[in-house]
This record gives C-alpha cells, sequence and structure tokens, in this order.
C-alpha cells in the first residue's frame, strides 16, 4: 500500500503582509498532480491544515477543491486537526465524508479512531490522533496522573487494543523529542514541555507525523516528519520540501523516498551592503518581481529609507535587517543566558569591543572592575 504523507498546509497563512493562498493553490496542484502520476492509494494529512481556528473562506475553498480532486482520483484521505485547527471546523462534515473515502479526527474524544484499508497482504490499521493536550487527555482518563504532553500520548496509545502482529500505522501532530525545529515556524515550548518520547511509537510500523515543519525522521527512519510543502519562515529558505511516499509492503517492509515540490515563486535571502544589493549585475539573475526575499544588509550604518528604496526593486520583500556590529552587540545584550553567566564588567567590555572593533586596554579593564565595584557598594548589592 502506498501512501503519501503531507502535513501543516497552513491553508489561509500570511507572511509579513504577503497572503500565501495562491502559492498554496499552486502547490496542492502540483501534489495532485504527483498523486494522478504517483497513483498512491491514500494521502495522510497530519495536521494544521488551516494556519488559524478561523480560517478565510479561500482557505475553506482551496481544501475543498484537493479533497474532491483526490476523490476523483480514486485517493483515500486520512486527516487528522493540529493545534492550529479549530476541532468544529475540521468535523464539518466528518460523517458524510467518510462515503467518499475521507477520513477526518477532528478532536480526542477518548479513544482513537481507526480506519482499515485492505491490500493484497490483508488489512493495515490506520490509527489517528489529532493534537492532543494534557488537558483534554484528563478529562478521559481520570484515573491516571497526565502533567505532561508525554503522559497524554501514553495514556491515549494505551487505551487503544493495537496487535502488532498487524501493520499499524499513526497519524499524530505533536512535538518529539530529538526533532529538529525551524526558528519562527513552529510554536514550540522553549521549555520543553511540549515534548513526546518517541518510545511511544514502537507498537507502530510507520508514524506520520506533523508540528515541526523541517523535514526528518526521529529516532529510527520510520517516525516520520514530512515538514511543509511550502517555505514559511526565513530559517527555511535552505530546506528542500518534497512529499513523503511510503510503500508499506508485508509486515516489516516500509520504503520511504521523497517527491520534490517546486514553488512557483523562490524565497531567497539576499545579502550585503546596500550599493550591492541594488546593483543591477547582482539581482539580474533573480525574478525580482516574483520571489520573497529575505534581505540582510551590512552596511555599518543604516542607509536612509533603505527599506523602501529596495522595494524599487525586490517587490515581495518578506524581512529586512541589519548585520552589523551595532546590531550584533544589541543581540549579544539582549540574550539571558549572557546577562547571566557574564559580569557587568565583562559585558560593558563586550559592548566596548562591539563599538570600537577592538578590546579594552588592560588600563582601561581595571578601570571598568574598579567602577562596577564602586556602584555595587554605593547600591549596596
Amino acid at each position: 500500500m502506498r501512501f503519501f504523507h503531507i502535513a501543516d498546509l497552513h491553508l489561509g497563512k500570511r507572511v509579513s503582509e504577503f497572503s500565501m493562498i495562491d502559492d498554496q493553490d499552486d502547490i496542492l496542484r502540483k501534489i495532485a498532480a504527483l498523486a494522478q502520476e504517483h497513483k498512491p492509494d491514500a494521502v495522510l494529512i497530519a495536521g494544521d491544515v488551516y494556519d488559524k481556528a478561523t480560517p478565510p473562506v479561500e482557505a475553506i475553498r482551496l481544501l475543498d477543491w484537493f479533497l474532491v480532486r483526490l476523490n476523483e482520483l480514486g485517493v483515500a484521505v486520512y486527516l487528522i486537526a493540529g493545534n492550529h485547527d479549530s476541532a468544529e471546523r475540521v468535523a464539518f462534515g466528518a460523517d458524510l465524508f467518510k462515503r467518499s473515502h475521507v477520513h477526518i479526527a477532528h478532536s480526542y474524544e477518548g479513544n482513537l479512531e481507526l480506519a482499515q484499508p485492505e491490500d493484497e497482504h490483508g488489512k493495515v490499521n490506520i490509527w489517528m490522533l489529532p493534537y492532543l493536550k494534557p488537558s483534554r487527555a484528563r478529562v478521559w482518563f481520570s484515573d491516571k496522573v497526565i502533567e505532561t504532553y508525554s503522559d497524554a500520548v501514553e495514556a491515549a496509545l494505551c487505551g487503544a487494543e493495537i496487535d502488532t502482529a498487524k501493520r499499524n500505522v499513526l497519524l499524530a501532530h505533536q512535538f518529539v523529542t530529538g526533532a529538529e525545529i525551524s526558528e519562527g515556524s513552529e510554536e514550540i515550548s522553549a521549555r520543553g514541555s511540549e515534548n513526546v518520547d518517541g518510545d511511544l511509537f514502537d507498537a507502530f510500523d510507520y508514524v506520520a507525523l506533523g508540528h515541526i515543519h523541517r523535514p526528518q525522521s526521529v529516532g529510527r527512519e520510520t517516525v516520520r516528519y514530512c515538514g511543509t510543502p511550502l517555505k514559511y519562515s526565513f530559517s527555511e529558505i535552505d530546506q528542500r520540501k518534497s512529499v513523503t511516499v511510503v510503500d508499506l509492503g508485508k509486515k516489516g517492509s516500509v520504503e520511504i523516498s521523497e517527491l520534490p515540490l517546486v514553488p512557483s515563486r523562490e524565497t531567497r535571502k539576499v545579502r550585503g551592503t546596500y550599493d550591492e544589493v541594488m546593483n543591477r549585475g547582482f539581482y539580474q539573475k533573480m525574478d525580482t518581481s516574483r520571489d520573497y526575499v529575505h534581505i540582510i544588509l551590512t552596511d555599518e550604518r543604516d542607509e536612509p529609507d533603505a527599506l523602501a528604496k529596495l522595494r524599487n526593486v525586490y517587490k515581495n520583500i518578506l524581512s529586512f535587517r541589519y548585520d552589523n556590529k551595532r546590531t550584533q552587540t544589541l543581540e549579544a545584550f539582549e540574550s539571558v543566558s549572557d546577562l547571566n553567566r557574564s559580569s557587568p564588567a565583562e559585558l560593558f567590555g563586550e559592548l566596548f569591543a562591539g563599538q570600537h572593533g577592538r578590546p579594552m586596554s588592560e588600563k582601561q579593564e581595571k578601570y571598568a572592575r574598579a567602577l562596577f565595584t564602586r556602584i555595587r557598594e554605593e547600591a549596596g548589592v
């Protein structure tokens, strides 16, 4: 049995002031074309179908078109809700859609939803677990101590009767410990409170994960995030987006491959001085009227009205910032870890070096230490 694994469509998303709906329409049409060519038995959509709980009308229409097109191709769909989705909106028509082989798990209701398609090797158990918080799990498992996300998922999985002699596939939308996140794209707790232990998935032949935007396997090859179909943040610029293809043979046989997804508009990083990036020879190979760009200027002095001038050439600027001695110094001082491990005199020394391009002399360091000592004494700290 062949599956396409996709997730984190984030339909209706806006990046900076730009709506991504046209790009999303294009990429879903390309996924549908790949389905027509490679003939999967089903598409697994592992959550975050929409970007917001109240998606715009055009996002709803786009998902409707995609599901109808897959149905026309004879491809089943298994879809779960993610943390960005509204369970109620994802649930609309779910019972009716089952007749068209579109299976939707919108919220956890005390048990894992199960579908059992068949191939020449027999039935495949497809288990669907929507995004699950500890508070939701406690509603159904009042006899268990559930404090973490891992506790919640463990309770949900233990509540299912999983026959490990059979082929089992799980759809889930969680943060598995060890996954590498893309900065600025996922809403992951810095304290690690959302972590789920990957060992909980040992009973499954393949785990189709959503939530992390970078394609990767975690722990073992068959516990996998497929990543987003489009680049939604600066940290994703160098990623290659794709559809994950899962060929499930007889028990114990799983082959994973990727089909590349090429967007209609590239996302680029533009870095250099103002004069460099505005030089025709620098940008002439780019499609500056269509490509999305993140611009980093390295000038030590700010160019007046730089962003407005840059937009005369680069029409779709997603972000703009300076990277120079001043900004590097500010970033260093904004780091909480640096504040915790460095003395005031050391921090002042770093500031001095950042602004002057050289460290303080021994005499200056001695004076700074004495100055901060006197300030502490006078403040009584």
